[in-house]
């Protein structure tokens, strides 16, 4: 079976950095699409950033551009947001995704497999 646990969370100053990690176990991830979202209270769950398998292309919600960069590491099977010039609206519950055929990568629907969550918040 597929195992993505996120992990890396934690509170943290606005303006502040963060990396998160998303190991999987279960399946190699160097054919997949992998994709973070995010999900505070009240609110449906958001693309964050989505990066195609070989890590060639990456594509990131406008909110987060120039701010957030996903990367990838084939062969430790994980996944990585790190997250800089953090803001009080960012605060929420990332879950990272893994996309096993076709689809938008903007659609959460796309994605197959998703991990626990972690937290984010960050103060003022």
């Amino acid at each position: 079976q597929v195992q993505l646990v996120a992990s890396g969370g934690g509170l943290v100053q606005a303006g502040g950095s963060l990396r998160l990690s998303c190991a999987a176990s279960g399946r190699t991830i160097n054919s997949y699409a992998m994709g973070w979202f995010r999900q505070a209270p009240g609110n449906e769950r958001e693309f964050v950033a989505a990066i195609t398998s070989s890590g060639s292309n990456t594509l990131y919600a406008e909110v987060v551009k120039g701010r957030f960069t996903i990367s990838r590491d084939n062969a430790e099977n994980t996944v990585y947001l790190q997250m800089s010039s953090l803001k009080p609206e960012d605060t929420a519950v990332y879950y990272c995704a893994m996309r096993t055929s076709g689809g938008s990568f903007y659609n959460v629907r796309t994605y197959d497999y998703w991990g626990q969550g972690t937290q984010v918040t960050v103060s003022s």
